[in-house]
């Protein structure tokens, strides 16, 4: 026996109490699911807040909530219509049968004036009149059936019941919707929140004579409520619950009046001490339940108001965290709700950066696949273009021939190079010249003749396919580099949607009280970056009166916070003394750039062929470039400026500068078969650390001035829409404070005739520049090229001028560490 209990002892002490946990939790879980759908889905909520109201009394004769519920719930949830009418019906004979008759006869007066004010388009606008006038003839044929008498009291008391019930049709409407089990999920505005609350508080008066053992129900009920919205909502909601329950139920008991008082004072110390939990919230209902029934009802009601209050509290902490995380995420201004619109926000984010990203993705593939010409090489694919075409001219002129095994089949070797090579004379020439060419051609075939001119006739058609199919593959990966470009862009897009703002709460702080302890006043700090270069920081200032303290004051100051030169970059002033201004502080560049520009058309017209920009793209960038249209006037100035809008959009869309260039070229290449070509030379400065990018194509070289010393940068690529599918040489330098670029069209260059070494000649006059104003230089280097020259402007010149430069603010750093601690 000792063996067989040991034995159970032992099994039991093996069974483990975290299986025994899960499967009361999935119990739990499981009757919560079960109950869900038994009062939502089913609607069985119905029945009981249909009960309630049809108790609910105000001044114990008067019935103004059952109407108003049966309408609403007939106008949004009419497939619940026959619970509601059940249970206002035996609500209303718990109370007496002359309840019971008026809320029937109302209902069906509702029923026939809903008919009849069909007039009215608005549901909603027609619902609260045929409440009223439902309520005005239904008492008013109770008291002729009933009573058979009118007093003045009566006929008050009548038009009164009939307003409120009006009133409450528009509440219960905003309510009904939230017992939807498929709309109850949405988040509450704070009118539904009232609405809801103004709902619950009357189906309290429902339970008005209710009690257990000397304690109402009505109370105990009353306080719960109280406690759950001041825990979850706080002081400012859990006041407004606390009048609104009280007045409603001081209405239904006259007696209950002091209950307004308890329960506003409750809610106010409940919600001031929420950050005490659900202790804090249960301290402040029983001290002014204390405070409250002393100072009204005296030493004799304190013993019960207390029980009641302690059985609300009670009832409270045995509430499940769950359900006040819940309702939490509903009341707008909680944590809870807060947390749950950023998850809603993230998680929108998300799917967006997602579908932003698989867009990408396609775009990759079809770039591609469009880049992908076959699996032949350029020799592969033109020997097999002559196969084809050699076997055209064989079929309409060999095919007949009775020599044919023998050409085709003996001599097939000999026969297909005599043809290529005619083929490729007739290409080059347009016909056949090669003398010695026809002399050995004419001995080996018996058609000679014939074949040359089918060879000379088709040869026009065989080259213009192979222009056709050349356009098409440059077409082809025209669409590919975009494609790929577009790719890129939406790729770098979905990253910086999946960029989450760092909370800076900490920073703000320390930044706020830095500047008022330093005693400029503001009133919010906004931070949304603080990576180095890229700072982005935004207040709120009282009116200043354009005395400039966030540019004299405050900018130094979060500079010398940051480690890092801080402007203002954008400024919203208030309009009027009092208001407010709000200020956008943003890095400032470590470089900026002067420049200088001097242009003059050939001949000293009006209209140049060279076009020039000067431009910031983003990402801290500047770009300079000068395009020079092939040939002079009105074409070439057109040619010249559509390549540098082209180039201007494509690079703001943020598509790499090398991939812009090649889509340029291509677009001008395909789009005429003019020879009017362009040729570009462009300039990318970081204002971050002054590296610069040089892309030439087609241009004359370019020159740094740096000190004494002159630095050429060229490249051999040819012009914008010559050569298709070129790969374009990028070359990049550092360059420092006080260098000048200078960047300039081949009338400049190459603007004097009768020098020898261009190079040399240009290093020289800008080693002898005596200035360093950008303006100056391009106007002094154009004036020696048009003097030197004799005066003669032979072609369009332009010059662009830049000169790199430290950013220095305008306003020393504040020292402000000592304000922040």
């Amino acid at each position: 026996m000792e063996r067989l209990e040991r034995k159970l002892v032992n099994q039991m002490a093996e069974v483990p109490l975290s299986g025994t946990r899960t499967t009361l939790s999935q119990w739990f879980q499981r009757f919560t699911v079960r109950l869900s759908h038994l009062l939502f889905q089913q609607g069985f909520l119905f029945l009981v807040i249909g009960f309630l109201l049809g108790r609910a009394l105000i001044l114990t004769k008067m019935t103004p909530f059952a109407l108003p519920f049966f309408a609403a719930v007939y106008l949004l949830r009419r497939d619940k219509l026959g619970f509601v009418f059940i249970a206002l019906f035996a609500g209303s004979l718990t109370v007496s049968f002359y309840t019971s008759l008026f809320i029937v006869a109302s209902i069906v007066m509702f029923l026939i004036f809903y008919r009849l004010f069909f007039w009215i388009d608005a549901l909603p606008k027609r619902l609260p009149v045929v409440v009223f006038f439902s309520s005005i003839f239904a008492k008013m044929g109770m008291i002729y059936v009933w009573d058979h008498e009118w007093t003045l009291y009566e006929g008050m008391t009548m038009f009164i019941e009939a307003g409120l019930a009006s009133i409450l049709t528009l509440i219960f409407l905003q309510c009904v919707p939230l017992f939807d089990h498929q709309k109850y999920k949405q988040t509450l505005k704070p009118e539904e929140v009232i609405s809801f609350v103004i709902l619950i508080s009357s189906m309290l008066t429902g339970m008005v004579g209710w009690s257990v053992y000397a304690l109402s129900l009505e109370h105990v009920a009353s306080r719960y409520l109280l406690l759950l919205f001041a825990f979850v909502a706080g002081a400012t909601v859990g006041s407004t619950v606390g009048v609104v329950t009280g007045l409603i139920l001081s209405l239904a008991n006259v007696s209950n009046l002091y209950q307004m008082s308890l329960l506003a004072f409750a809610g106010l110390l409940g919600g001031l001490l929420k950050e005490g939990r659900k202790l804090g919230v249960s301290f402040g209902l029983i001290v002014a339940t204390l405070l409250i029934t002393l100072y009204s009802q005296g030493m004799a009601d304190i013993v019960p108001n207390i029980v009641e209050s302690l059985f609300a509290v009670l009832l409270f902490l045995m509430t499940p965290q769950s359900l006040t995380s819940k309702m939490a995420k509903y009341v707008p201004g909680t944590v809870e709700h807060t947390n749950e619109q950023q998850q809603y926000v993230r998680k929108i984010r998300d799917v967006t950066a997602q579908r932003v990203e698989q867009f990408s993705h396609v775009f990759q593939a079809l770039s591609k696949s469009f880049s992908s010409y076959g699996v032949l090489t350029h020799e592969e694919e033109e020997e097999r273009e002559i196969d084809y075409f050699l076997s055209d001219v064989a079929a309409k002129t060999c095919q007949t021939c009775f020599k044919k095994d023998q050409c085709w089949l003996n001599h097939f070797d000999k026969t297909y190079d005599y043809m290529k090579k005619i083929m490729q004379e007739t290409s080059e020439n347009d016909q056949m010249t090669n003398a010695k060419l026809l002399r050995e051609w004419n001995k080996h075939c018996v058609k000679a003749n014939k074949v040359v001119q089918i060879i000379e006739k088709d040869v026009s058609f065989y080259k213009a396919n192979k222009k056709l199919k050349q356009q098409m593959k440059e077409s082809r990966r025209l669409v590919a580099e975009q494609l790929l470009g577009v790719s890129q862009v939406m790729e770098d897009f979905a990253k910086e949607i999946q960029k989450e703002r760092e909370n800076y709460y900490v920073q703000e702080e320390q930044i706020l009280h830095a500047l008022q302890q330093f005693g400029v006043d503001v009133n919010d700090v906004e931070i949304y970056s603080l990576d180095k270069g890229s700072v982005d920081i935004e207040m709120v200032i009282p009116y200043c009166d354009g005395r400039g303290e966030c540019e004299k004051l405050i900018a130094p100051m979060l500079s010398d916070i940051l480690g890092e030169t801080i402007i203002v970059k954008k400024e919203d002033c208030s309009v009027y003394p009092n208001g407010d201004c709000r200020v956008a502080f943003s890095s400032s560049k470590a470089f900026v750039i002067d420049t200088g520009v001097a242009y003059v058309a050939k001949g000293g017209g009006f209209i140049s062929g060279d076009s020039y920009a000067m431009m910031e793209i983003g990402g801290g960038k500047y770009a300079l470039a000068i395009s020079d249209g092939m040939g002079n006037g009105e074409r070439a100035h057109y040619e010249s400026k559509e390549t540098l809008k082209l180039l201007q959009k494509i690079l703001q869309s943020g598509i790499e500068e090398r991939i812009a260039i090649k889509s340029i070229n291509s677009i001008l290449a395909l789009r005429t078969t003019e020879e009017i070509f362009s040729t570009l030379d462009l300039a990318i400065v970081d204002l971050q650390n002054a590296t610069t990018k040089f892309l030439k194509v087609g241009s004359s070289p370019s020159f740094i001035k740096r000190g004494s010393n002159v630095m050429k940068i060229e490249s051999s690529n040819l012009p914008i829409g010559i050569i298709t599918g070129v790969e374009f040489e990028m070359i990049e330098e550092q360059l420092k404070a006080g260098d000048l670029l200078i960047m300039m069209s081949d009338g400049i260059f190459d603007g004097v005739s009768h020098i020898e070494n261009h190079d040399v000649w240009m290093k020289r006059k800008i080693k002898e520049l005596k200035t360093n104003d950008p303006q100056e230089v391009s106007e002094l280097l154009l004036e020696e090229v048009i003097r030197v020259n004799g005066g003669e402007i032979e072609d369009d010149m332009t010059i662009v001028v830049a000169r790199i430069k430290h950013n220095t603010p305008k306003w020393a750093v504040i020292p402000a560490y000592q304000y922040m601690k």
